[in-house]
């Protein structure tokens, strides 16, 4: 495939897009500040992945997906970060794909997966630098823009709107029979922008999401709910990546019972012909057995 045509797939034009807003975000972060993470991020993930690839496939492929999954990482963890926790965390994601799967897919988002597991780990800090939230509002406007557009191309829109629906409507209701100030902040940056990139560019996330649209919302709706029980009960920094996770082992509960339940062949139940057509089959296979073979033959 060539550069053009792969930058014309789903794929090709999220890495454009996530392109343009670290570009932007790192102008108003600090390009000095963020470089370090995001090459670190990168490269560590394409070098992991790109060897596992060929020993599965049997020849070399440019690792794109390791890519994506590098840039979010790098995009969601504190710049301030030393390096080597993007590397690491990198390093998490792209292998937790291999041996976490269900029949042909993995389970979970691998940046969400690893960005929590690491967290025990290194105690990080997640910025969500790159959904923009050190800008000003035109920078919300571009967010919402990109995040739309690679929603509708890989086809996830309810899933946003059903994550979006029922995240923002708990935290309003909070808002309206609770303590407004513990929920304020979600409604603000940096985490109003961290719950757009994250509906737009994570729980689409077409390897770990449903296709069907009737799945996408309760998908959606459990990524939101969940969510929302993770920041008001545990209060954890990943509380929407918790969401993701929980949601992730759903869909591939569901794909693996989909994968089990019995295809109905064509023959596994029999064909009745309509009303007024069964006296008549009886009287041809009547007339037909009443002659004999030569018959039938001289009939011929």
């Amino acid at each position: 495939m060539t550069a053009g045509r792969f930058f014309r797939t789903p794929k090709g034009l999220l890495i454009l897009v996530l392109g343009v807003l670290v570009a932007a975000a790192a102008a108003g972060t600090g390009v000095a500040l963020v470089t370090p993470g995001v090459v670190a991020a990168i490269a560590t993930a394409m070098m992991i992945d790109a060897p596992l690839i060929r020993w599965r496939r049997g020849r070399w492929h440019v690792p794109d997906g390791a890519l994506l999954s590098g840039l979010i990482v790098a995009m969601i963890l504190s710049p301030h970060q030393p390096w080597y926790v993007a590397a690491v965390t990198s390093a998490v994601a792209i292998l937790s794909k291999y041996p976490l799967r269900v029949r042909t897919a993995n389970i979970f988002n691998p940046a969400a997966f690893a960005l929590v597991a690491t967290f025990y780990v290194f105690h990080t800090g997640q910025s969500w630098w790159g959904a923009l939230p050190e800008l000003s509002p035109f920078a919300l406007a571009l967010l919402i823009a990109t995040g739309a557009f690679i929603t509708h191309r890989v086809n996830k829109v309810q899933v946003v709107l059903a994550f979006l629906g029922s995240y923002y409507a708990l935290i309003t209701l909070t808002a309206f029979v609770g303590n407004p100030a513990h929920v304020a902040e979600l409604y603000r940056a940096p985490d109003l922008h961290a719950a757009l990139f994250f509906a737009f560019f994570m729980v689409t996330d077409p390897p770990t999401s449903p296709p069907k649209h009737r799945d996408q919302l309760i998908y959606g709706a459990i990524v939101g709910v969940t969510s929302y029980a993770a920041y008001a009960l545990l209060g954890a920094v990943y509380f929407l990546l918790a969401g993701l996770l929980v949601a992730n082992v759903w869909e591939a509960w569901r794909r693996n019972a989909t994968a089990r339940r019995p295809a109905r062949s064509a023959t596994s139940e029999p064909v009745l012909p309509r009303s007024g057509e069964f006296s008549q089959s009886l009287d041809r296979l009547s007339r037909g057995r009443s002659r004999s073979p030569i018959e039938r033959g001289h009939q011929r």
